[in-house]
C-alpha cells in the first residue's frame, strides 16, 4: 500500500475561500464575520475527483494524509477568535472530504496558532479533531507569519501541546504558513528555511529527552539538511551533542517532496530509509512539467521508483514508515483489513 503523508487540499470549493476573505474584511473593520456558506457533497466532490483524486489514481498512490492548504493557513491574520473559527472551517471541510473518500483520504488538521498567545485553544482544535479520526496535524513554528518572533521548538511555551500529542500519540508535520515579510517567497525560500530552521533548533536542545515519543516530520525533505549533513553533524559535535542519530532520528523524519531525481538519490544517500516517508505535496507548491523529464516535478512516486534500492526498504517507505510515524492511520487500515 503506498501512502503519501503530505497531501494538501489545495483546490477547495471558491465558497470556502470567498469566505475566508469576508471573515477578515469583517474582522479589520470591526463587525462580524458573516456565517460560513453551505458547500454542497458535489461541489466537494467536483473539487476532489478531478484533481488529487484522479492525480493518485494516474500516479499509483492509494491513500494521502491530507490537510488544509498551508499558505492559507495564515496565523498572523486576524486574532485567536478568527484564527479558531478558520481553523475549525477549514477542518470541518477536510473531514467531509474524508467521509466521502474515506479509503483514500486521512484527516491532518490545521491548528488555530497566534504569536504570543497560549496554546490552549490549539490543544482543544487538536484534541476536537482527533474525536472525529484525524491522524495527524499541521505545526507552524513561525505563526507571526515570516518575522520569526515565536520562541524555538524545545522552548517550554510548546510543551503543553507537546504533552497532548503525546497523550494522543499523534505526529506533527512541522510546516508553516504563508509570509508577509517580502524578503522571503513562501514557497522557495519560506518553507525551505522553516525546515532546516525546525531541525536546527531541535539539534540545538534536548527536547526528545523530555518527550521521547513525540514524532516530527519535517518536510520538503529536510529543507537544506540532507545536503549539508556534514555541517549539521559538526554542529552537533561543536555543541556537545549526541551523534545525530542518537540525538534526533529516532524522532525525526524527513518526507519525499523533493522535485529531481538527483535530490531524491541525496536524500536517500544520507539519511537512513528508516526516516524518510514518501510524500508529494500534491497537488501544491510546483504544479508544472519538468521540461528535462516531460514529467509533473511532483510525481515524486517516479523518483523512488528509480532507486536502487531494495523492494523491503522501498515497501518502508512507501507506507510501512507512514503507518509507524501515525499509528491512528494505522490503526484505521488495519480495522479495515488493509
Amino acid at each position: 500500500m503506498i501512502i503519501d503523508c503530505h497531501g494538501h487540499y489545495t483546490t477547495v470549493p471558491a465558497a470556502h475561500s470567498d469566505w475566508r476573505v469576508a471573515q477578515l474584511d469583517a474582522f479589520r473593520t470591526g463587525r462580524a464575520a458573516p456565517p460560513y456558506p453551505t458547500i454542497s457533497d458535489d461541489e466537494i466532490r467536483e473539487s476532489i475527483e478531478n484533481n488529487q483524486l484522479r492525480l493518485l489514481t494516474e500516479r499509483g498512490a492509494d491513500l494521502t494524509v491530507f490537510s488544509p492548504r498551508a499558505s492559507a493557513m495564515a496565523h498572523h491574520q486576524g486574532d485567536l477568535d478568527v484564527g479558531v473559527a478558520w481553523a475549525q472551517a477549514c477542518n470541518d471541510l477536510i473531514a467531509r472530504v474524508v467521509q466521502l473518500f474515506p479509503d483514500t483520504f486521512a484527516g491532518a488538521c490545521q491548528l488555530p496558532q497566534v504569536d504570543g498567545e497560549p496554546l490552549d485553544a490549539a490543544i482543544a482544535e487538536l484534541e476536537r479533531c482527533m474525536a472525529m479520526g484525524f491522524v495527524g496535524l499541521n505545526l507552524s513554528l513561525d505563526p507571526s507569519g515570516g518575522h520569526w518572533t515565536a520562541p524555538p521548538l524545545t522552548d517550554r511555551y510548546w510543551y503543553p501541546l507537546y504533552e497532548a500529542m503525546v497523550t494522543l500519540d499523534v505526529p506533527a508535520m512541522v510546516h508553516v504558513s504563508a509570509t508577509c515579510n517580502p524578503a522571503f517567497h513562501a514557497t522557495g525560500a519560506h518553507y525551505l528555511n522553516a525546515d532546516t530552521t525546525a531541525f536546527m533548533q531541535l539539534l540545538q536542545g534536548d527536547l526528545f529527552a523530555d518527550f521521547p515519543q513525540l514524532r516530527l516530520v519535517i518536510p520538503h525533505g529536510g529543507g537544506a539538511v540532507p545536503y549539508h549533513w556534514g555541517r549539521f553533524r559538526g554542529l552537533a559535535d561543536m555543541l556537545h551533542k549526541p551523534p545525530l542519530d542518537a540525538h534526533l532520528m529516532g524522532n525525526v523524519f524527513f518526507d519525499t517532496c523533493v522535485y529531481h531525481q538527483p535530490g531524491i538519490d541525496l536524500l536517500f544517500r544520507v539519511i537512513d530509509t528508516g526516516n524518510i516517508l514518501f510524500g508529494s505535496e500534491m497537488v501544491g507548491a510546483v504544479r508544472g512539467i519538468d521540461p528535462t523529464t516531460g514529467h509533473y516535478f511532483d510525481d515524486t512516486k517516479r523518483y523512488i521508483d528509480a532507486l536502487a534500492i531494495d523492494e523491503a526498504d522501498r515497501a518502508k517507505v512507501f507506507g510501512g514508515n507512514v503507518r509507524r510515524v501515525y499509528p491512528r492511520l494505522d490503526a484505521q487500515l488495519t480495522a479495515k483489513g488493509r
